[in-house]
């Protein structure tokens, strides 16, 4: 392998300049073979890597997948806490992120200092963390969730549990007006769902009075209450492939309507506008920091590599392990 300069280094990516003549796909995939790795994409990235990668899913089929995957080398084409999932649950195995500086709102929001103030301040509470939270916060947590999977796994709980839910407040609202708990939730936001803008979706729709409104459960209360569907990544896809409609709004990252359109090209899938009038689209900034040349430079060099405190991964590991168990006992 060869060595890592420190300026890279500094820039949380391998910044180094690509011949045009390069098919970046292809060697990618020949790096793959010869390393025996595997690159597994989020919903939310580009269409070219989600096209290269070896696996597309959201959190919850990626974490399963990390789970899984014999090979020795993963290469995460999301943001920075999806790597850390992966190292936790595949400590033996290499876990690269093709950009350091893919963070991610929604985890930020959520300081683990802070958080376990907040906790302690609650001591008789289970503790369910969404997954989108930093391995700090995961070890302070009793069990992790998904958007696919959060009001099946806090409904496995008895009614009276109390229950504290962080960091999404939008998707804990969510949960608590489906399943009638009333959960303590921690006041954290993605910035992508928090700008959707109601006034201007409600305008779109009137120029697609057929379009059906598709909403990921980390929008806020107004939104969710105009949609036709609210569900994860995974269940809005499946939900745009069995559905006979031909049109669709989708308010969420972007990027989902790549495989939204790439397996249903017959339909039309409209981006939901953020309240930017300037912006047609509404777009993970940090998703977006991954791109092909930066995913050809992390396999060539192995870097930048993801590390995990021991001692934090043996405690983050245990509300993993236990969403998994919860979740395939539910047939999710």
């Amino acid at each position: 392998m060869n060595k890592v300069d420190g300026n890279w280094e500094k820039k949380g990516f391998i910044d180094e300049p690509i011949s045009e003549t390069i098919d970046l796909k292809a060697e990618i995939r020949k790096l793959c073979r010869e390393k025996n790795a595997i690159v597994m994409a989020h919903y939310y990235t580009e269409g070219d890597v989600q096209d290269v990668a070896d696996f597309v899913g959201d959190s919850l089929a990626l974490a399963q997948k990390a789970a899984a995957t014999d090979a020795q080398i993963i290469v995460m084409c999301g943001v920075h806490f999806m790597g850390e999932t992966c190292k936790i649950l595949c400590p033996e195995k290499t876990v690269l992120v093709p950009d350091l500086n893919a963070s991610c709102s929604l985890a930020e929001s959520c300081p683990s200092g802070e958080f376990q103030k907040f906790v302690e301040a609650h001591p008789d509470h289970t503790v369910i963390s969404y997954v989108n939270t930093t391995a700090a916060v995961k070890a302070l947590t009793d069990v992790v969730v998904t958007s696919s999977n959060a009001r099946q796994i806090v409904e496995s709980f008895p009614e009276d549990t109390p229950i504290i839910f962080g960091p999404d407040q939008n998707l804990g609202n969510y949960v608590n007006s489906i399943t009638g708990r009333q959960m303590l939730l921690w006041n954290g936001a993605c910035h992508v769902h928090e700008k959707f803008s109601v006034e201007r979706i409600v305008q779109l729709k009137s120029k697609h009075p057929h379009a059906k409104i598709l909403v990921h459960p980390e929008c806020k209360g107004a939104l969710v209450k105009l949609a036709d569907k609210v569900g994860s990544t995974a269940a809005l896809i499946k939900y745009s492939l069995t559905d006979d409609a031909q049109e669709y709004i989708v308010a969420t990252e972007s990027g989902i309507l790549h495989e939204m359109q790439k397996s249903a090209p017959q339909k039309v899938f409209i981006p939901a506008p953020p309240d930017d009038s300037t912006c047609a689209c509404n777009e993970c900034n940090f998703m977006k920091l991954i791109n092909l040349r930066k995913l050809y430079n992390t396999l060539k060099y192995e870097w930048p590599v993801i590390e995990v405190d021991p001692e934090v991964a043996s405690k983050a590991i245990v509300p993993i392990n236990r969403m998994l168990e919860i979740s395939n006992k539910l047939g999710l």
